[in-house]
């Protein structure tokens, strides 16, 4: 996880910061496990399940881990423990990928296709915390809101494998949680699209109705087509938003004149 701004690599604060934040990384870790082993053992899962689990949830926190120099505060902060909450629980649902759950038809299993809409529901909830926490604490910073934003990425991705996995849509649900993904890779040959974006309701908007759809398609009530339906139309409100930003980066980069 890169973030902006001069490293605190010298600060005095550092070591300190460290320490809280190791403590986090291993509080969560430790519930991780926990809820892994009962999921596991519930869903009969198997030991693979629990593996890919502390995977998903080990990378996450060595990106984090790797920040820390990024961070502004002496502190780790509430809002960041949020987040590394809803990182701990995102690992949990990607490590149903190429599981037994949730598998078509949805609606033959549904008491624990219930619980994976519950896991899904509480980890979006989890996100309109966390910012007010950072507010409240005075403890916000761009470390804090790239934490949120790429948890915030990775768990779009993993519902839309889930709801492919779940036979709710076609392939093409995957877009959804690949095309942040694709904006940041084009930066690479067109720099011009790194550009600032000015803060957007409208973008927030659009990303609690991507989630909350993506949710919807997990439903052992919903069916298929109706799953699909709800996918495509927040896809479509998708390309539309970035197609937006898009847009505005492209009136404000600098023309040959300029440089």
């Amino acid at each position: 996880m890169k973030t902006t701004g001069a490293p605190l690599a010298s600060a005095p604060g550092l070591a300190g910061l460290r320490r809280d934040a190791a403590r986090d990384l291993a509080v969560v870790a430790a519930l991780v496990g926990v809820l892994a082993s009962a999921l596991g053992a519930a869903g009969d899962l198997g030991l693979d399940y629990m593996a890919k689990t502390w995977l998903v949830y080990g990378l996450g926190a060595w990106l984090v881990w790797r920040a820390l120099a990024h961070h502004p505060h002496p502190r780790f902060g509430p809002a960041n423990r949020v987040t590394l909450v809803r990182l701990g629980s995102m690992a949990l649902l990607a490590a149903l990928v190429g599981e037994a759950l949730p598998r078509p038809p949805l609606a033959s299993m549904t008491p624990a296709a219930w619980w994976l809409v519950v896991i899904a529901t509480a980890t979006a909830l989890l996100d309109a915390v966390d910012g007010a926490l950072a507010r409240r604490s005075g403890l916000a910073s761009a470390f804090g809101a790239r934490f949120d934003m790429e948890t915030d990425a990775a768990f779009t991705l993993v519902l839309c494998a889930l709801v492919l996995q779940a036979g709710q849509a076609g392939p093409w649900v995957l877009a959804s949680g690949l095309m942040r993904y694709a904006f940041v890779a084009a930066s690479k040959p067109w720099p011009w699209l790194a550009g600032a974006l000015p803060p957007s309701k409208r973008r927030q908007t659009v990303c609690v109705v991507q989630i909350t759809a993506l949710i919807i398609c997990l439903g052992p009530i919903v069916p298929p087509w109706l799953a699909a339906s709800l996918a495509a139309f927040s896809l479509a409100l998708l390309s539309l938003s970035f197609a937006v930003d898009i847009r505005t980066l492209a009136r404000q980069r600098p023309t040959l004149t300029e440089t």
